[in-house]
Formats: structure tokens, C-alpha cells, sequence
């Protein structure tokens, strides 16, 4: 192993940051559920050495401050739980993935791990165990006694042969064993001495590929100018904007073409730009560029450090909220990683993104676009001077895009900011100062962008209107029994036919995911009954396939092929077929690796993934969210064909209703749980960007 597998560059002074403790949190806690399951389950010891895994991650990506907060965080649940065996073993793994992790990041290979194990961890082991062996001795005693009994099993055995071999190795073993306890202040530490070698050699084997995984993962401190630096030596604010690209290319590590080519524009504060651009384009890739992550070939100008995540400096809200909500209730989630010091006005702020009376929920209980939109009010809690939204309104109602886009707005007009909106709805680039087009990597004129494809004629599908799915007064509560009870469906009756596209609409947070996951049988309704052809959905999952709204927690596997062969369990010719329905290119997107694809191109991935395994139904939540027009356009075309040559039963979760009108024989609406609606398509949602036009 090399210093190249190295994730990051750890920050050598200051306090622990908000994004070290959040991690040290969560791999600890990761390394304490298998050393857990390790002690209650037959043969479970292997799993000690795996809990060194993510401990060495932490290691490696973080400074040795973060390992310890995460092991005491962690023996302190483990000893509530199953007592000072856990507190033991999360001690020892802390220590081994400690020696692994750093080792890593030196770019020393096993050889040199196992040496440095052998350096630190066999004298402090030895000397702390040889300790409490002295003090303790009735535990010594008895820890003696156990080694002396189970040979004393052996040395009768080997008598019992009746040979003379058997008896002259029992003899001999008498001996030793003796004279081993006798010294048993230098048996311990020469027993524990192997076990520190074979530890460390099996730990750094195992460690190896995940580490090269995170290195490719995620970008090393020295691609990025954070900013961050600057704060904590009280150097001089970060300046963020006017922030200048001077033919900037950017190119991922182990890939072989340029993501962004020869890119040059220009942001000044006080205006609002739309990034737009096809799916893949490298919008939210300039987005990052634009937040510091360094070029890999040009130059960005601007008059300081671009601060991002500092107060003053930039913010970036991205397509996936979830991976930016950390606080266990929304109040604490807006004020996440700032200092006491800094005032806030949380109440303020969640009135302007539409979360007033969210303060005191769970973050948990939100749904997607209530996610987003909280991780926009925490982006503004740090009053930025650049803010960059990465498809922030996705995922958000037409009620909520509306307001969304009028924020921005008149943080530009009121507030003086630098805003960018990564968008691929022409729509909302329209409500703009300005906008910067991308294709292939390359800023193009507007007009250049690939236009949608006419909207697919409707026609009916082919096939039976007998019921399918049918749910009687299915109700369901999160959290029952608890203080934290959420209730998202209540008195739900409904059925959908063979054949039948149904397009499920309302606003975020009425209740469509939690429907969404009711129909594929993933969960069982608190009240009532949810059943396909008269059995349980939760007994039949799979054959209603479901593609959730945050896509990219679907895809398990490396590439394209091997994700939708090992979702669907289909042949790759079956796979490359559905790949060519959802209008890929099967020879080019096969062999793509899942970490390069775009948030749409995921999305579509995933959809071919639920085809491929031929249901008897399809739900999509939110399948057009974060999909340009040719996207969008193809991926109808697709579900139109399917319906007509398969008679595929479709539901359709979404926050707005500008779907094309084959794929809306009937619309129901929910609110706050409840079916408000249920008959023909009505029209679709209005403008929202007209009103926000400059």
C-alpha cells in the first residue's frame, strides 16, 4: 500500500469539526454492532477483526483525537449493553485499527504495519495486562487454573492411547505447561505477541481494499482549498466571490476523460445563475469546483479562500439532502457544527424555506423535500456569500420550487449573495439573471442544448382491467407507542388494476413515500390490510418492484451490468435490454462504474434494475426528479412502451403532475395522509418561475 490510498489530509490543530465527530460517531458505532453480534452469535469472533475495518477508516481519513472520542463513545454503549467484555474488545480494535489506519495513511505496507504493531501495541498490551494479572490475583488464579484443567484434558487422552509416544509427549507437555504457568508474567506477553502479529497482519489485508475504495471515493485535503484553515489561525475571512475559471478541465482520479474541458466564466455576488445542462453534462461537478475543489488543469481566481462550510464563505446544498442532515431534531440540525457563539435565528430561518413548525421534529420523520429544504436553511445559518444549489428543488413540490426559487432570489436582491442553481428545468433557469449552458463539458451557447423530444403520444395499453392491488383502511404510524410517533397514512382505501398507471401526487411530507413502500410490501400497514391478488404484499416482495426516489442507495454493486444482473437476477443479455429501455446505451453504460454516474443516470440504472426482474407491477417515487428533458422524454417512452407490450402496471410518486398524459390514467392526491382525490389527470402544475422572472 501507498500514501496514494490515503483519503484525506487530517487537519494537525484545533478542536474536533462537526464532519470528524459525525464520522467518528458513526464508524464506531459500526465496529461496536459487529463486535455485539460477535459475542452472542456461535463462530462470531471473526467478526472482532472485521470491526477493525471501520475504525482503521477512521484512522486514516482523521486525526487520532476523533478514534478516541469514537472508542470511549462507543465502550460506553457497549458496556450498557453486554458489560466490560464489549468495553474490552472496542479498547483492542480502537488500538489495532489506530496502527492500521496511520500505517495506511504513512503508505506503509504489512510488513512495516505489523512492525509498528509490534512496537507499540505488544509492550502496552503486555505491560497492561501483566498489571492487572498482578493486582487481581484471585482472577490470575483463575485464569491459571483454566489453562492448567484444559491440559490436563489433553495429557489423559494422550495416556489413554496406551503408547509410548503419547505418553512420552504427555510427560513432556506436563512440564512445559507447568513451567509456563510457573512464569506466567512471560508466557502472557509472549502469547500476546502473536496474537498482536497474526491481528495486525489479518487487519491490514482485510483493511487494504476498503481504504483504496474510500481513497477513490472521496477527494484528498490537497484537491481542496477549504478555507477552513484560514478560521481556525485567524487569518482573514474567506472571500468567496466574484470567483473567476480561467479554461478549467477537471478529471476524476483512475478515469480516463476529462469530466470539465476549457471551462471559462465569470460569478459576481448579487446575481443568480442557472447551471444548466444534460444529465452528465458536468454540472454538478463545475458546482464543486466552484465550492474549491482544485481543477486539475486552469486556474480559479477569486480574492480569497472560498470557505466552504465557513461562516461567510460558500455553501452547496446537494441533490441528496439526506447526506447533509446530521442533527437528531431539525433545530439542532440548522445550527450543526457552528460555534455557540454565532447567533442564529432558527425560527427565522425555517419560516423562510417553508419549515416553520418543523423545529422540534425529528429529522427522521422528514421527507425528502423537507429534507432539502432544512439543509437549506443550514446552509443559510452560516450567512454565505456564495451559495450553490445543486439541484436543490429535485425533490421538491411545485409549491415548494416556487418558494425555493424566490428565496434565492431575494437572497441576491436583499442579501447581496452570489447564488448558483445547478437545474436542468428550463423553467427555473428562466428566473435568473443569467445562464451558463454545459454539454460534454464544455460551456456551450443555450441554444446548443439538446431540446426534449415531443411529448410521446398517449395511447391506451393492452390487457385486463381486473384488480391488482388492493388496500382497505390501511393506515400507518412510524415510531408507535412512543414519543416520537409520526403518523403518514390514515384510512387509505384504494385499488389499482392490472394495466393501470397511477400517478400518486401531493405536497412534501403528505404521505406518498410511505405509500410508495406500503404497495411494494416493504412495510406492513399499522391498520388495515394491503394485499396483491388476495395475498399480504409483505409476503409477496418482489413482484411489485419499487425505485425509490434517493436512487443512489440502490446501487450496490461497481459497474452498470453487474448492479441491474444482481438486482433483478436476470442474464446480462436481459440487462443490457432493460438498460436499452430506460434509453441507454447498453455497450456504453455497462461497464460504467456506479460512482460516475449522475444523479439521472442513476435513477434510470435503478428503473432498469426493477424492469429487468419482468414485475407484476412498477412503483417509481419521484422517477423524472433531477432528469433533463431528453432524460425525462426517453424514460416515458420507455414506461409508455412497456405498458403497451407488457400491460406493466405503473404507480407513479410525485410532487408534481407535468407528466405525459399515457402515463396518468387516474390521479390521486394525498394531504397530510388522507386520499383527497382520486379520478382523472388534472391539469399540471403552473409556472413556477414566472413569478421569480428578474
Amino acid at each position: 500500500m501507498t500514501a496514494e490510498l490515503l483519503p484525506v489530509t487530517p487537519t494537525k490543530r484545533g478542536p474536533l469539526r462537526a464532519g470528524e465527530l459525525a464520522e467518528a460517531v458513526v464508524l464506531a458505532d459500526l465496529a461496536l454492532v459487529l463486535v455485539i453480534v460477535s459475542q452472542v452469535i456461535p463462530i462470531g469472533t471473526a467478526l472482532v477483526v472485521v470491526a477493525v475495518v471501520p475504525m482503521a477508516v477512521l484512522a486514516a481519513r482523521n486525526r487520532v483525537r476523533a478514534l478516541l472520542a469514537g472508542t470511549i463513545a462507543a465502550s460506553a454503549v457497549g458496556f450498557l449493553v453486554l458489560g466490560t467484555p464489549v468495553v474490552t474488545s472496542m479498547v483492542a480494535i480502537g488500538a489495532l485499527g489506530a496502527v492500521v489506519g496511520i500505517s495506511a495513511r504513512r503508505g506503509f505496507g504489512v510488513g512495516r504495519t505489523v512492525g509498528v504493531a509490534m512496537l507499540f501495541l505488544w509492550p502496552a498490551a503486555s505491560l497492561v495486562v501483566d498489571g492487572l494479572l498482578l493486582v487481581f490475583s484471585s482472577y490470575r488464579n483463575l485464569l491459571l487454573d483454566q489453562f492448567r484443567n484444559t491440559w490436563s484434558g489433553v495429557s489423559r487422552f494422550l495416556n489413554n492411547l496406551h503408547s509410548s509416544l503419547a505418553q512420552s509427549i504427555a510427560d513432556r507437555g506436563d512440564q512445559i505447561v507447568n513451567r509456563l504457568l510457573q512464569d506466567w508474567w512471560i508466557t502472557i506477553p509472549a502469547l500476546l505477541l502473536v496474537i498482536v502479529i497474526i491481528a495486525s497482519w489479518l487487519a491490514q489485508r482485510i483493511t487494504a481494499p476498503t481504504l483504496r475504495r474510500v481513497r477513490a471515493a472521496f477527494a484528498s485535503d490537497a484537491d481542496v482549498d477549504r478555507g477552513d484553515e484560514h478560521a481556525v489561525a485567524g487569518a482573514a475571512a474567506p472571500d468567496p466571490v466574484p470567483v473567476a475559471l480561467h479554461s478549467v478541465g477537471f478529471r476524476y482520479p483512475n478515469t480516463e476523460a476529462d469530466v470539465l474541458r476549457d471551462v471559462s466564466l465569470e460569478i459576481n455576488a448579487g446575481e443568480l445563475v442557472a447551471i444548466v445542462g444534460p444529465n452528465g453534462s458536468g454540472k454538478s461537478t463545475l458546482a464543486r469546483v466552484l465550492a474549491g475543489r482544485r481543477p486539475t488543469t486552469g486556474e480559479v481566481v477569486r480574492p480569497g479562500a472560498p470557505g466552504l462550510g465557513v461562516p461567510g464563505g460558500t455553501a452547496i446544498v446537494f441533490q441528496r439532502p439526506e447526506l447533509q442532515v446530521l442533527g437528531v431534531r431539525v433545530r439542532d440540525d440548522v445550527v450543526w457544527g457552528l460555534s455557540p457563539s454565532m447567533p442564529v435565528d432558527i425560527e427565522g430561518l425555517l419560516e423562510r424555506v417553508g419549515l416553520r413548525s418543523f423545529a422540534d421534529r425529528e429529522t427522521a420523520t422528514l421527507s425528502g423535500g423537507e429534507l432539502q429544504r432544512l439543509a437549506v436553511a443550514a446552509a443559510l445559518a452560516r450567512r454565505p456569500h456564495l451559495l450553490i444549489s445543486d439541484e436543490s428543488t429535485a425533490m421538491v413540490d411545485g409549491d415548494g420550487r416556487a418558494k425555493l426559487l424566490a428565496l434565492l432570489r431575494s437572497l441576491v436582491t436583499r442579501d447581496g449573495m452570489a447564488d448558483v442553481h445547478v437545474t436542468h428545468r428550463t423553467l427555473e433557469s428562466a428566473a435568473a439573471d443569467r445562464s451558463i449552458a454545459l454539454e460534454a463539458g464544455r460551456v456551450v451557447p443555450a441554444p446548443a442544448l439538446v431540446a426534449a423530444d415531443p411529448e410521446p403520444a398517449a395511447f391506451a395499453p393492452v390487457g385486463n382491467r381486473d384488480p391488482l392491488l388492493i388496500l382497505r383502511g390501511v393506515g400507518h404510524t412510524y415510531s408507535r407507542n412512543t414519543p416520537w410517533s409520526h403518523r403518514a397514512l390514515t384510512d387509505v382505501n384504494l385499488r389499482i388494476d392490472r394495466g393501470e398507471a397511477v400517478l400518486v401526487v401531493g405536497h412534501n411530507g403528505s404521505g406518498k413515500s410511505t405509500l410508495a413502500w406500503v404497495l411494494a410490501g416493504l412495510i406492513d400497514p399499522s391498520e388495515g390490510e394491503a394485499r396483491l391478488e388476495g395475498q399480504p404484499l409483505s409476503t409477496v416482495v418482489g413482484q411489485v418492484a419499487v425505485a425509490f426516489q434517493h436512487s443512489r442507495l440502490q446501487l450496490l454493486r461497481p459497474t452498470v451490468t453487474a448492479e441491474v444482473t444482481a438486482a433483478s437476477g436476470a442474464t446480462p443479455g436481459v440487462a443490457w435490454q432493460s438498460l436499452a429501455d430506460v434509453g441507454f446505451e447498453p455497450s456504453v453504460i455497462g461497464p460504467r462504474r456506479v460512482d460516475e454516474l449522475s444523479g439521472g443516470e442513476a435513477r434510470r440504472v435503478v428503473i432498469a434494475g426493477a424492469l429487468a426482474a419482468q414485475p407484476r407491477a412498477l412503483v417509481l417515487d419521484e422517477p423524472f426528479a433531477g432528469l433533463d428533458e431528453r432524460a425525462r422524454a426517453d424514460l416515458s417512452a420507455a414506461l409508455i412502451r412497456l405498458r403497451v407490450e407488457r400491460g406493466l402496471t405503473l404507480v407513479c410518486v410525485s410532487h408534481d403532475r407535468d407528466l405525459p398524459a399515457a402515463l396518468v390514467d387516474r390521479e390521486i392526491e394525498l394531504t397530510r395522509g388522507r386520499i383527497t382525490y382520486d379520478g382523472p389527470g388534472r391539469e399540471t402544475d403552473r409556472d413556477v418561475a414566472e413569478e421569480n422572472r428578474p
